[in-house]
């Protein structure tokens, strides 16, 4: 090829493997810069222009400077190098590898050591303590090699790990690298860049030296082999905006990784947070953190203002983004890429989320509960379990609902039966008086009339019945229709359900029809045998009035009789309800009982997630933190339960209960049916109190069944010196900062949903930020998102935030509104937001290089 050909061959590669940038560094030679630049631009690529050098020791040397850089002002630098000839040469500069590194830093531009384990690289052509002294250089920033770090030869691996003492880099680059390592072979056909050892991606705010020169003083943080892992997809905010209110016309296009904002007091980093709150529908979880949440939403966001967030699921198999909107005072919607409102609430399409306001994660140390709910991020769940819950939950309730109403109905009717012996031995004394025999057939209407009473209650259950069949018809088969199916493979063979249920609709329908005719046709015989009775009634009537009349001359009264009769016949048919109600209370006792042990099983399996937690937990943390998950550990809905029912002084009983360690509902249950001595033993509990608890009513031992008391957490902390044996305290003995210290270690364990916290530093100190925050932080951003709120340089600077966002405050009063700057969002590798950090958070470059001074470094 000719060089344009070549040149057009290289971009359209290029393009086509997404290479954003390209750096030409021919050997001694600048001549091809502009022709390349030119041809760049027109597919979107950027090019650092630069050359090649050869030390006088001959290792090789890459030199790249500005994008704009003019190929005359390249020139001179070549001079600066003793490189006279313009045209390409493979010559040795008269410079030493330390002098050319030095220079290249002078005239602004990077320097990189060319295929440092390869022929004319310097592991390879210099020896010694020249190579010693090459390596440990401090204007070398980044190496080039032809793969991956593990695929290097065992002495050369050593050195670029940092692990070869006598190479040791002090600081190292990175945890496992003694400086920045690049993939950047030389490239010569365009098939070349399709090789993984090619090229490598690094992160920039914008193509730049200085954006190199960040890269290379931070490549944990900033480069990625073709070799390497890429990062893990993860659910994150994509984006917010405001309309009204004090951030009114703000918007910020959040990184995926670490988002850091900063500013000074009053410029609205606390209203970002609890507008992501706000519009998520999520709830502090600490008193005070409430009342800070709705005084930012209510005075400074203000009603009326609408605040959107664009969301990212971390599960979708294809990019899937969710807008959500709300607007004050009004509940969140929740739409799809579309616009279309979706029947949804944010939890469903961004589930786990955490936000923590100032001082809330102290806060939450102060509540074993609360903490818990930090445990239950680490937990597998089973997707069934939370349903199955609810569903037996619901069956509890039913349960209770069929007992209390049976045994409602049984007291009603012993209540009426206590009459029943009296009536009857009254009924004696008539019959010993010869009235039986006398006003026997009056006496067995009363029965046949009863018998005429009972026998529509008969029917009635059939009529609910049909109630009920009916309100379930039509069938519904939407869930089965042709256009549910048309995309499933298998709709043909689903298609047969739709028949299927449409043929049991059509003759249950019949059946219904067949059921109210039959019904109708037992009303109309039941209506003639009773207009027959009728008839026989008035003829054994008359017979009843004429015996009336003679007992009356002897001073009977059978009209009482008779009265006696009908109550004792009307009283007798509950003996039978009594039986039946009795063996209905006993089975759904016993299916209670089932209920019980299945819902004590489903907590328990929810329990031993938490366990399982909690080692997870324990074994990440190990020799820092350690965290302790007791069942039902939670004791206040109990002792709420108790406060109503039964009531009145109970504080010995509260107390032992609470020192319970492995504390049962149910044998407490039991224990309360068993009465007084049996909670006096086990339990340990005052006489009187226990007496009180043995008489409370069934419907509150029921209640006490169904209770879920929430499982807690202990959290300890080793203070214990480095290299020294731990020593653990729990929570509760702890400062404010060595608390905030365990919980945020937590928070900062794996998971993929975004964290955000407003000002993590107000209840920690420097050296936890730095020591454990930051490192922690940098190894998970990989796999989610944060979004930190801070007036602490260590968290943005150290922990290489990919975003920083700066805002500022103008204006007075209710008329103050917030801004970002577009200058003031990036990395701190734009001048801008460079310049903004020093600002804020350093106090100035004066205060910061005169703190630098009186350290003495």
């Amino acid at each position: 090829m000719d060089e344009e050909s070549y040149m057009q061959a290289l971009l359209e590669k290029a393009t086509e493997l997404r290479v954003k940038v390209l750096a030409i560094t021919d050997h001694n030679h600048v001549g091809s810069v502009d022709k390349f630049r030119a041809l760049a631009r027109e597919h979107n690529i950027q090019v650092l222009p630069g050359f090649e050098l050869a030390s006088s020791e001959g290792a090789h040397v890459l030199c790249l400077y500005a994008l704009d850089v003019p190929v005359a002002t390249l020139e001179r630098y070549l001079g600066e190098f003793g490189i006279r000839d313009t045209d390409p040469s493979s010559k040795l500069s008269p410079k030493g590898f330390h002098e050319i590194l030095a220079i290249v830093r002078q005239q602004g531009g990077i320097s990189i050591a060319a295929h440092v384990t390869q022929e004319n690289g310097l592991l390879v052509c210099l020896q010694g303590q020249a190579r010693v002294q090459a390596w440990r250089d401090e204007n070398l920033l980044a190496v080039q090699i032809p793969g991956a770090v593990d695929d290097l030869q065992p002495d050369k691996g050593d050195i670029v790990r940092n692990k070869d003492a006598n190479y040791r880099r002090e600081p190292a680059r990175a945890a496992n690298l003694a400086l920045a390592v690049v993939n950047a072979k030389d490239v010569a056909t365009p098939d070349d860049l399709a090789e993984p050892g090619a090229s490598c991606w690094i992160k920039m705010s914008e193509v730049s030296v200085d954006g190199l020169r960040q890269a290379f003083l931070d490549p944990e943080s900033r480069i990625r082999l073709n070799s390497d892992p890429p990062p893990e997809d993860h659910a994150e905010f994509v984006a917010m905006a405001w309309q009204g209110g004090f951030l009114d016309g703000a918007a910020i296009h959040f990184n995926e990784n670490l988002n850091v904002l900063i500013g000074g007091r009053g410029t609205g980093k606390s209203t970002v947070v609890e507008s992501l709150r706000y519009v998520l529908g999520l709830q502090p979880l600490g008193d005070e953190a409430q009342r800070a949440h709705e005084g930012i939403v209510m005075q400074v966001l203000r009603s009326g203002t609408k605040i959107s967030l664009l969301v990212q699921r971390e599960d979708q198999p294809a990019e899937q983004f969710y807008l959500i909107e709300r607007t004050i005072p009004n509940p969140p919607e929740v739409r799809d890429s579309t616009g279309a409102m979706l029947p949804l609430i944010p939890r469903d399409v961004i589930p786990q989320v955490e936000i923590y306001g100032q001082h809330e994660i102290s806060e939450l140390t102060k509540s074993r509960e609360k903490l818990t709910r930090l445990i239950e991020r680490f937990a597998q769940h089973d997707s069934s379990l939370r349903q199955r819950k609810a569903d037996l939950k619901l069956a509890l309730e039913r349960s209770r609902t069929r007992i209390l109403a049976t045994r409602k109905e049984l007291h009603q009717i012993e209540e009426r039966l206590a009459s029943l012996p009296a009536l009857e031995e009254t009924l004696k004394l008539y019959q010993a008086r010869g009235l039986e025999e006398r006003l026997k057939e009056q006496s067995l209407l009363v029965r046949e009339e009863r018998i005429l009473q009972v026998t529509p209650e008969r029917l009635a259950v059939f009529r609910d019945l049909l109630v009920q069949l009916r309100s379930e018809l039509p069938i519904d088969t939407a869930f089965v229709s042709p256009k549910v199916l048309d995309e499933l493979p298998g709709k043909t063979v689903l298609a047969d359900i739709e028949k299927i249920l449409g043929q049991l609709d059509r003759e249950l329908t019949q059946l219904a029809t067949q059921w109210d005719e039959a019904l109708q046709k037992a009303d109309a015989g039941l209506q003639s045998v009773r207009a027959k009775w009728e008839e026989r009634k008035k003829i054994v009537q008359a017979g009843y009035e004429k015996i009336l009349r003679e007992l009356q001359k002897s001073k009977v009264d059978g009209a009482e009789f008779i009265r006696l009769r009908r109550q004792i016949e009307e009283l007798r048919p509950l003996k039978e309800r009594q039986a039946a109600l009795k063996r209905a209370l006993q089975e759904f006792e016993n299916e209670r009982r089932q209920f019980v042990s299945e819902w004590e099983d489903l907590k328990a399996t929810e329990f031993r997630e938490l366990q399982r937690a909690e080692k997870k937990v324990n074994r990440h943390l190990r020799d820092r933190v350690q965290v302790t998950v007791t069942f039902a550990g939670n004791r206040e809905p109990l002792i709420q339960h108790l406060k109503d029912n039964p009531g009145g002084r109970l504080s010995e009983t509260v107390e032992k209960l609470k020192e319970v360690e492995a504390f049962s509902l149910r044998e407490f249950a039991d224990a309360c049916r068993a009465g007084r001595d049996v909670l006096v033993k086990r339990y340990g509990l005052p006489g009187s109190q226990a007496e009180r608890l043995a008489l409370v009513p069934i419907e509150a031992i029921l209640l006490l069944e169904e209770l879920d008391l929430p499982a807690t957490t202990r959290i300890d902390l080793n203070v214990a010196a480095e290299g020294q044996s731990p020593v653990w305290q729990s929570l509760e003995a702890l400062s404010t900062g060595q608390k905030a210290t365990a919980v945020l270690l937590l928070l900062l364990l794996e998971s993929k949903a975004p964290l955000v916290v407003d000002q993590p530093e107000d209840d920690l100190d420097n050296r936890f930020i730095t020591e454990g925050v930051v490192p922690k932080m940098r190894e998970e951003k990989r796999r989610r998102q944060f979004i930190f709120a801070t007036h602490n340089a260590n968290i943005p600077v150290l922990g290489d935030a990919e975003l920083i966002i700066g805002l500022s405050a103008s204006g007075e009063g209710g008329q103050g509104r917030a801004e970002i700057a577009d200058k003031h969002l990036g990395s701190i590798d734009a001048r801008p937001v460079r310049e903004l950090v020093e600002e804020v958070l350093e106090g100035g470059r004066e205060a910061f290089e005169m703190r630098r001074l009186k350290y003495g470094f």
